[in-house]
């Protein structure tokens, strides 16, 4: 904590303002649900902090699913949202303003692109990977590959990419022509590619949502051996995975040589405000959208490229990738260390910031229920895997203080496991 943040916990709302009980009511009244029921009500953040309604604390190590790299109300993003908020907010796209030029050279600099790149701005992941479907089926070709346990977004054309029945099948029919191989089956991409009729290969460098899940070591360079081979296109989703998140720009780029014919990105480009974008690497691939064959009303806004011009000058200037690389191996080492000593922990895995830690047991929700009761907010991306995606800013003490709280928490979590047993039976 910063010695300008005063620990609040326990505390109430402040006199005249709601609490989080009301707050609750007024959002469970006004808002579709789809998201359930809130876990908090959260009202303010700072660095690494927030606080809710009614007062109480938290570490945030989940940094809004890997989205506030820069963390809370961090001082570079305040200025340059107020900055350009005083001069241009939106324009639309029959003009072009500095920041969004500015900010498509950088990104293509950041992801070494050849001549003849491009970018393409969006205002999420799930509209980048629209984009990119829209990419490949621009090819002729009708096929286009995903992985097994993917995930690239709720909208219909990422939808289809998507591999979990449970967020697929209530809106079918999806786009066709996508279809599903085993992660790290090499043999299965060859087959499925040697046709010759595959637009593109479309996977994540680490699979976020289905449990933090690298590829396979050698499986990402294969892929791009293959599909050049073959003249399909390689999209890297990097939505969660880029924008220094596992230590590098892009993760992609810890395998070197690999340079994939579209990237999309999203979540920490922002640090927090909306903003997505597709590279295309290539004069083919930034060729295949003509003008007019796709569009967006709000992508690449004057603000939200001031604001992304922030977010990657501050991680560059504050040697953010280094601190990522040293707090990603420190954590992996503990947990790994206490996985030594309490067999409910079964490892862990991910690369700089995103960490998944595994149990051994399917109490990875009891986990995340436990630690918000004790300041500390990450989630479940299944049943026996905890995710951590903190903010970029993290301290080593910070992480220290989850790892050292975690056996009490799966104290916690196995008694509230077995009392709902216990309910459950009677």
């Amino acid at each position: 904590m910063s010695e300008t943040q005063t620990p609040v916990q326990g505390t109430t709302a402040a006199p005249g303002e709601p609490g989080a009980q009301e707050l609750a009511g007024r959002y469970s009244r006004s808002m579709i649900g789809v998201f359930g029921t809130p876990q908090r009500v959260l009202v303010r953040g700072e660095g690494t902090r927030v606080w809710d309604a009614d007062g109480k604390e938290y570490l945030d190590l989940l940094g809004g699913i890997a989205v506030n790299a820069l963390g809370h109300a961090h001082p570079d993003v305040v200025a340059a949202m107020t900055k350009q908020a005083g001069t241009l907010v939106h324009v639309s796209n029959f003009f072009a303003t500095p920041t969004q030029i500015e900010l498509a050279e950088r990104l293509l600099q950041l992801a070494a692109a050849p001549e003849g790149s491009g970018v393409f701005f969006t205002n999420s992941g799930t509209e980048s990977n629209e984009a990119a479907f829209k990419i490949a089926r621009r090819t002729g070709r009708p096929r286009i590959l995903a992985l097994e346990n993917s995930f690239h977004g709720r909208t219909m054309g990422a939808l289809a990419l998507t591999h979990k029945e449970a967020y697929r099948v209530p809106f079918e029919p999806l786009p066709g022509g996508v279809e599903f191989l085993p992660a790290g089956d090499i043999a299965a991409l060859e087959a499925a590619l040697a046709p010759g009729d595959v637009a593109a290969l479309v996977l994540e460098p680490i699979q976020g949502e289905a449990g933090v899940l690298p590829l396979p070591e050698g499986y990402l360079r294969a892929a791009r051996e293959l599909t050049a081979r073959h003249g399909a296109l390689l999209i890297l989703d990097e939505v969660q995975t880029g924008v220094g998140r596992t230590g590098e720009w892009f993760a992609h780029q810890r395998t070197g040589g690999v340079v994939p014919d579209v990237m999309t990105l999203a979540k920490g480009l922002g640090g927090g405000f909306p903003i997505g974008a597709v590279l295309t690497f290539g004069e083919h691939a930034t060729g295949l959208l003509s003008p007019g064959q796709h569009g967006t009303t709000f992508g690449g806004n004057p603000l939200g490229a001031a604001v992304s011009l922030a977010v990657l000058g501050t991680i560059a200037e504050d040697d953010l990738l280094g601190n990522v690389r040293t707090l990603g191996g420190r954590l992996q080492a503990q947990v790994s260390e206490l996985a030594g000593r309490d067999a409910r922990i079964t490892g862990v895995r991910g690369a700089g910031l995103l960490q998944g830690i595994t149990l051994a047991a399917p109490i990875a929700p009891q986990v995340v229920a436990a630690a918000l009761e004790a300041g500390f907010i990450l989630n479940a991306a299944n049943p026996t895997t905890l995710r951590l995606a903190p903010p970029l800013i993290i301290t080593g003490e910070e992480l220290d203080s989850f790892v050292e709280a975690l056996p009490a928490l799966l104290d916690r979590a196995e008694q509230a496991a077995a009392d709902t047993t216990d309910e459950k039976r009677s």
